[in-house]
Order: structure tokens, then C-alpha cells, then sequence
């Protein structure tokens, strides 16, 4: 039974893990009324959840019928990680020396703990704790950009990746995943906190490269 209180913030959260979490397999359908009765609550949270969700990209409306989980292809996926590329290419382009906003002391305690998090989940082959962790990493890290409008952008895109991916990594055991998965987010934390634009790059450039070839991998087993 869930709290009352930010009900919507909650379901969506809720289901959004449900998702990430590949409980809920793509094109599965539900409706309002088995989601409320699910969670013991009223309709109207759970229709503006569910709308919260759609407009994330995780949920598609089905007219009259209710709300289906969106599949996304191999090509969605790539169209999705160039179009994080073309940001974050901008980013370094227009901030060169990495000037950092909400750059603080605190934020990096805080990013160092979230990167050894996962980097210790991809390396272990945990996905729920990679996934949990890796999405706290980026939030956090991006966020030192000062402008929340990037980073609300990147995060759903990153969002919706993981939620392509899940469902190929789940066919794998969790030792199947061990040491397969991108593993470099302390590194990538104390490039930026450096400031150093050039190996910063390179660990972009080191991830986008094995999460296609991954997924490519992946999608044709």
C-alpha cells in the first residue's frame, strides 16, 4: 500500500522500477483501473501517473483500451545514445575548461559514492543495483551543469535506453553480465573533477562505443 502523500510522484516511481526493473516486459498492456486496484488507491493518481510516464517515453496510450509499455528497437536505441552524444559534444564545445556551476565539494563526495556504487554493481553483474546506481551517477554528475533543462533531457533519454537494454540483459545470467558491463564511472568522476576536458572525452567516447556494440550484440543473439 503506498503513501498518500506525492501519490503521483510515488506510482510513477513505482511503476518507472517496475519497468527498469523488467517485471514489466515491453508491450505489455494494462489499464487505469488494474493499476489502482493493484496499489489499492484511487483512479486519479494513477492516471496522471501514467500519463507522467507517457510523456517520459516509457508508456504509450492506447485509445479506449488504456496504456501499453513502449518497445524500443535497436535503431531507437541508437537514434537515443547519438542524441545524448550531440549534447554532451555540445557541452564540452561551449565549456571547454569544464566551468561547473554546482561544482562543490559536497557534489563530488556525493558522485565518488554513487560511481564506486556502480562500478562495483557492473562489475558484480548486478543489474537492479548497476541500474539504481548508474541513473543516481549521471543525475547527480549532470546536474553540476547548472541548467535543468539538459539535465532533465539527458536523464529521460538515459531512461528510456536502459529501459531498451533490460529486457536483452535479463536473458543473461548475473554471471553472464559479470564483466560485461560499462564499469568506468569513478574514472569518468575524476576526469570532470580534474576538469580534464580531453580524458573526460575519452571515457565518453569509451562508453557510447560498448553500449552499441553491446546492444548490437545483444539484439542479434
Amino acid at each position: 500500500m503506498i503513501q498518500r502523500s506525492t501519490l503521483r510522484e510515488q506510482l510513477a516511481d513505482a511503476l518507472r522500477e517496475e519497468i527498469l526493473a523488467g517485471r514489466l516486459a515491453p508491450g505489455g498492456e494494462f489499464t487505469v483501473r488494474e493499476i489502482a486496484e493493484q496499489y489499492g488507491v484511487s483512479a486519479t493518481p494513477v492516471r496522471e501517473a501514467l500519463v507522467d510516464l507517457s510523456a517520459q517515453g516509457l508508456l504509450e496510450i492506447e485509445q479506449h483500451r488504456g496504456f501499453r509499455i513502449r518497445q524500443y528497437t535497436l535503431i531507437d536505441f541508437r537514434h537515443m545514445v547519438d542524441a545524448q552524444t550531440l549534447v554532451t559534444k555540445g557541452i564540452l564545445r561551449h565549456e571547454p575548461a569544464l566551468t561547473l556551476p554546482g561544482a562543490r565539494p559536497e557534489a563530488f563526495t556525493s558522485i565518488r559514492r554513487r560511481a564506486a556504487a556502480a562500478h562495483q554493481a557492473a562489475l558484480a553483474g548486478d543489474l537492479d543495483v548497476l541500474i539504481t546506481y548508474d541513473l543516481r551517477f549521471w543525475r547527480e554528475l549532470e546536474a553540476l551543469l547548472g541548467n535543468p533543462h539538459i539535465s532533465e533531457f539527458l536523464d529521460r533519454l538515459r531512461v528510456r535506453c536502459w529501459a531498451f537494454t533490460v529486457p536483452q540483459l535479463r536473458r543473461l545470467s548475473r554471471e553472464g553480465l559479470t564483466g560485461r558491463l560499462w564499469a568506468g564511472h569513478p574514472e569518468l568522476a575524476e576526469a570532470v573533477e580534474r576538469r580534464d576536458r580531453e580524458e573526460t572525452e575519452r571515457l565518453l567516447r569509451e562508453r557510447r562505443a560498448h553500449s552499441l556494440a553491446l546492444a548490437a550484440e545483444l539484439s542479434d543473439a
